[in-house]
């Protein structure tokens, strides 16, 4: 597990991820010979470094953002830039952690930590970034373990160091956490944060929380159903480690969920 220390540091060296550019990005699915919108005109801007979360209705078009960030999908219209080059492709600089783990069952951690690096042909010369990725997650003694015999959040860390193994500047995390318990779920959290503290990457985060965002993000998108349309960009000013119980927090969860037509519930 990550040491608990190093929720409270803020990283001092420069940031090590990409500014990313969405300009004006639309796109649409073609189902049955139909159009289906589900983006329109989404412009964001992200600074090197920073972690931003993407909250919205479900089906809105976040998860199929992401993909266009990842270079898995084009745009119908607009462009997407990290570092001012045109994404148009997926590269190891940009890389996707999934809500499924989706490891290999007969490859043991070790082995699934290998499959950028392997898949480049670089895993002979870089081994050693394969065990600090394992270090960097807490998981060095189960290198030798199988999926079968891991927890949900043990198996999530694993994906984490795939990702990680790869040393992007861009952090993709399409709900990551969705699938833990509640308290697996609040653990994963708090060394996802200490991962980004210590790495530097950027991070941006799809999540149907507004708590998880609040308590994660340096900003807070939110999006209006499908097509989705930037609806309020949120700043989240609050030193790490955050406190659920922040009335500062907590207010601005009333807004995001009055954005979302939720606030009847609070």
């Amino acid at each position: 597990m990550v040491a608990a220390a190093a929720l409270a540091e803020v990283a001092t060296h420069p940031a090590a991820g990409a500014a990313l550019d969405i300009e004006q990005v639309s796109h649409a699915f073609d189902i049955d010979g139909a159009e289906l919108p589900v983006l329109s005109d989404v412009s964001i801007s992200v600074e090197p470094g920073e972690f931003v979360a993407l909250l919205g209705p479900s089906g809105c078009g976040k998860s199929t953002l992401l993909r266009l960030v990842a270079g898995l999908d084009k745009p119908k219209a607009g462009t997407l830039r990290e570092d001012e080059a045109r994404i148009t492709r997926p590269h190891p600089s940009r890389v996707v952690v999934f809500q499924d783990p989706t490891l290999f069952p007969w490859r043991s951690v070790w082995d699934n930590v290998a499959l950028g690096l392997e898949a480049q042909g670089i895993l002979k010369s870089q081994r050693q970034r394969v065990d600090d990725a394992l270090d960097l997650v807490g998981l060095a003694s189960f290198r030798n373990a199988y999926p079968h015999q891991l927890s949900g959040g043990m198996a999530q860390r694993v994906a984490l160091a795939r990702a990680l193994v790869n040393d992007p500047k861009i952090l993709i995390l399409d709900e990551p956490l969705g699938k833990l318990d509640s308290l697996t779920r609040i653990t994963m959290q708090a060394e996802i944060v200490a991962l980004w503290q210590r790495k530097g990457f950027t991070t941006l985060l799809v999540t149907h929380d507004a708590e998880e965002a609040l308590v994660l993000a340096n900003r807070v998108i939110v999006f209006s159903d499908r097509p989705a349309r930037v609806k309020a960009d949120i700043r989240v000013d609050r030193p790490y480690p955050r406190h659920r119980g922040d009335p500062y927090l907590a207010d601005l969860r009333r807004q995001i969920l009055g954005l979302l037509g939720l606030d009847a519930t609070w």
